[in-house]
């Protein structure tokens, strides 16, 4: 028996495990997959018994940075994206921008050049590169923006005219803080506009309400979620 599982907190929204598991059922693949809520602050704690019982894991938040320095290396991709969301033998990658990528690439209109990238996390990092693989040119906006970066407030019509893809990255509106979003201009926002939020649990959050109400076109993370899932277990089963 194989013992596959899941880091992060919370928790309790995660589709991994039934991913996994009902894969695991369906293909007669002797594992299991568990979740393992590690409070925030006691990763130091936790993560060497997590590292030597499980036979690979997948990092979500707020972990996808903070897991690296307890890594023996990473890989080529997530040394470039700087973030870990996949765990195998002591080694870190990241399948978050390939999950975000294929989900993406249909979407992708003509006049698309230029995103703005909601949050500056694990996610974000993933995305930001997923995105330039792409061909369109990431912004970074942030409630405490660095250089580089923009702050809500900075979101003006021009702006926003010229972003045509947003990216929620934060975990705003994910269950249970559905009523909760990003703090963008929504009235600012066209059928130019399409609307990507990683966050897939609920199916459609107030984030995405809010741009289909302004005639934008809209996206969950779902696909996101499989995408990543399924370049996981090519890496835990040695399939690449």
């Amino acid at each position: 028996m194989r013992h596959y599982g899941i880091i992060g907190f919370p928790l309790f929204h995660s589709f991994s495990a039934k991913f996994f598991n009902e894969k695991f059922a369906t293909e007669g693949i002797e594992a299991e997959y568990s979740l393992y809520p590690v409070q925030i602050g006691n990763l130091k704690l936790e993560i060497g018994n997590i590292l030597d019982s499980l036979d690979g894991f997948n990092v979500t938040l707020p972990y996808k940075q903070e897991v690296i320095p307890y890594l023996e290396r990473l890989d080529e991709t997530a040394e470039a994206i700087g973030a870990v969301n996949v765990v195998y033998k002591h080694v870190g990658y990241n399948t978050d921008c390939l999950g975000f990528m294929e989900s993406m690439r249909p979407l992708v209109r003509e006049y698309d050049r230029k995103a703005l990238v909601l949050g500056t996390g694990g996610a974000s990092k993933a995305v930001c590169y997923g995105l330039r693989k792409l061909g369109i040119s990431p912004t970074l906006v942030s409630r405490t923006p660095k250089a580089g970066m923009l702050g809500y407030d900075a979101l003006t019509q021009e702006v926003m005219d010229k972003h045509t893809i947003i990216v929620n990255c934060t975990p705003l509106g994910m269950l249970p803080d559905v009523d909760s979003c990003p703090d963008i201009p929504y009235e600012r926002l066209s059928a130019r506009h399409l609307l990507y939020d990683c966050v897939y649990n609920p199916e459609e959050t107030l984030f995405l309400k809010k741009g289909k109400a302004q005639g934008c076109t809209i996206k969950n993370g779902l696909d996101m979620l499989y995408g990543q899932a399924k370049a996981a277990w090519r890496i835990w089963s040695n399939a690449i």
